[in-house]
């Protein structure tokens, strides 16, 4: 092979995406899934998870064993200002979390879950950690079916921020490789994830997506999102979430003659 056949075979291969990504992972269901959905098409994934003193902080911890289990390469808690993000329910005790409401209801206005510009500073994180690793994509989990209100959970928000990526990053103005954002849940439904989920290999008994949960953890099963999560999960013939069982078999354990055990799954 001639020296200018190595050169050109060299800048081809320069060219080829990196086989990389970095995964917002915040351990819930549908971070989890959009992880084990980036390692089945053969990208290599480091995880990012936030502790921005969430309500809901046990997140963090599920989020480390699920990185760890679906074989991510890292996994770093990214710290953020407890003072950064107020007047939400996720973050201020003092506002209430939505319970018992509807899906019609989820979806009339922006809830008090809703956290100001938090995937605004999310991806902002991802894109720095993505550009400092020559990572080629950023993947998130977000939702449009059953997003809550959310705004930066719509697909209008993805496409500006890679438009953002585009302009704004070395790769991008430079190479025009800036790390491109995938959101593989955005149009599908909560059942569709789960069943997607399952056939990866996704153990959702170690998620947790509660916004409100008992000192251990334990699913309040009244906010929105143990109620989208609980209706997925009836759908597909499960008698309860995992996430939910996971306590009552640990109930169970421990007071044998007091509590009789569900069934799993009868798909």
């Amino acid at each position: 092979m001639t020296i200018s056949s190595l050169v050109h075979r060299a800048r081809a291969l320069s060219t080829l995406p990196n086989k990389s990504a970095v995964v917002l992972l915040s351990g819930g269901l549908d971070s989890a899934t959009t992880l084990a959905i980036a390692r089945s098409e053969g990208l290599s994934a480091q995880t990012l998870c936030f502790d921005y003193n969430q309500r809901h902080r046990h997140e963090i911890s599920a989020a480390a064993k699920i990185s760890k289990q679906l074989g991510a390469l890292s996994h770093r808690v990214a710290r953020v200002d407890t003072g950064i993000f107020s007047q939400s329910a996720l973050t201020d005790t003092n506002i209430a979390v939505p319970k018992h409401r509807s899906t019609n209801d989820m979806q009339a206005s922006i809830p008090e879950t809703y956290v100001p510009a938090r995937n605004i500073l999310f991806l902002s994180y991802a894109l720095a950690l993505a550009e400092s690793i020559q990572a080629s994509y950023i993947y998130i989990g977000a939702n449009a079916v059953d997003y809550s209100g959310y705004p930066d959970c719509r697909p209008q928000f993805f496409e500006c921020f890679q438009r953002v990526a585009d302009v704004g990053t070395r790769a991008g103005v430079q190479s025009h490789a800036a790390p491109q954002i995938r959101a593989p849940l955005l149009h599908w439904t909560k059942r569709q994830i789960i069943q997607r989920g399952l056939q990866l290999g996704v153990d959702y008994s170690m998620t947790h997506s509660c916004y409100d949960p008992g000192p251990d953890g334990r699913p309040c099963t009244g906010c929105d999102s143990c109620i989208l999560r609980a209706e997925a999960f009836t759908e597909l013939g499960f008698r309860m979430d995992p996430a939910l069982e996971r306590f009552e078999t640990s109930r169970a354990a421990l007071n044998p003659n007091k509590f009789t055990g569900s069934p799993s799954c009868t798909t």
